[in-house]
């Protein structure tokens, strides 16, 4: 339609979430995880030793699915949960030298998505698309 208003910002991040989050579970599916299961292990791998609590919020997802995210991660030996010395009652969820190694089997596929992904854009786009989502995203946090 002739004169249409662009879409709005909201919507073209929501449909970049999609793609990104689509193109990533084809990735990662051979291994047996899911996007967001690979997502909350690059958490653990940058920040080791989060409660349930810290790693749903810092996965994007609720108190309640983390739980059984975690038990699946567990189950397939890729985190392993021990008591936190700081708070008997928490316990820290910690990556396993196999989750590691599930990572590491990934990088490669996973930078040449990013890669793709920013491909259209000059090294200083990219720096500066970098910024600007990490100003939106603190604007709203």
């Amino acid at each position: 339609m002739a004169g249409s208003a662009p879409p709005s910002l909201l919507y073209m991040v929501k449909q970049l979430e999609l793609a990104v989050r689509s193109r990533l579970d084809e990735l990662v599916r051979p291994s047996g995880i899911t996007a967001l299961q690979y997502t909350a292990l690059t958490v653990l791998e940058r920040h080791d030793g989060l409660s349930a609590a810290q790693l749903a919020r810092d996965s994007f997802v609720t108190a309640q699915s983390i739980a059984d995210l975690v038990r699946s991660l567990e189950s397939r030996g890729l985190v392993r949960r021990e008591p936190n010395p700081a708070s008997r009652r928490e316990l820290r969820i910690l990556l396993t030298e196999a989750g590691r190694e599930l990572l590491a089997l990934h990088a490669g596929p996973v930078r040449e998505l990013e890669d793709r992904m920013v491909d259209a854009l000059t090294e200083r786009q990219t720096d500066q698309f970098r910024q600007s989502l990490t100003r939106a995203w603190q604007a709203l946090s």
